[in-house]
């Protein structure tokens, strides 16, 4: 093998992917959550099983990190026939439960939170995607991307795309999210500008 082959098989060091752009790896996103916070709690391997029990995956994957689902749900409902509007959101659409296993009906939502809270970083933005277990269920979950220098639990909104009733899991894995750094940090972040979300905890209904 050439040191030049060599040089490409060996892992970047923290400091110099300070200043590296793209998709950040499994030991920077453990160095960020456990030195800076980024991820409180964190689970730094994939944990797969619980009391002998199988479960859907959460914790330190390759390039990203799987988050549990609270046991906080809001089920929405239509028994008033009220109007979904974001500018005028009722809390009345909803049914709350604190449950283990939550039963969304068939070709309707809920909404969450995850178990984790996150500080992201001025010089990064996360993306979310749902874990493939769910999404083979027709289970979609939908969130915006986590902005530069946001922080708080993330609520998830979970899509029962099915004719049928579908079981979400509180505790186990439900997102998988992926952090992307830029090449220098934004001018004005999230929290610089006070976004409406900032700091927010457990799950939380649309804002105007």
């Amino acid at each position: 093998m050439s040191g030049r082959e060599a040089l490409k098989d060996m892992p970047m060091s923290e400091q110099d992917l300070k200043h590296v752009p793209g998709i950040m790896p499994d030991h920077w996103i453990r160095e960020q959550a456990q030195n800076h916070g980024m991820i409180e709690p964190f689970a730094e391997k994939q944990n797969r099983e619980k009391n002998g029990q199988k479960i859907i995956s959460y914790g330190l994957s390759s390039y990203g990190y799987d988050a549990k689902c609270a046991d906080e749900f809001m089920i929405f409902t239509n028994v008033d026939n009220a109007i979904v509007d974001p500018k005028a959101f009722s809390q009345q659409s909803f049914v709350e439960r604190k449950t283990d296993i939550c039963v969304i009906p068939p070709n309707s939502f809920v909404l969450t939170r995850t178990v984790e809270y996150f500080r992201i970083p001025k010089d990064v933005l996360v993306v979310c995607l749902g874990k493939s277990t769910y999404a083979r269920c027709g289970l979609i979950v939908n969130v915006t991307p986590l902005e530069p220098g946001w922080e708080g639990h993330v609520t998830l909104e979970i899509s029962n795309t099915t004719p049928l009733p579908a079981r979400v899991y509180a505790n186990e894995g439900i997102a998988q999210f992926l952090f992307f750094k830029g090449s220098t940090p934004c001018e004005v972040s999230y929290s610089d500008r006070g976004g409406k979300y900032m700091g927010q905890q457990g799950v939380t209904l649309p804002r105007t």
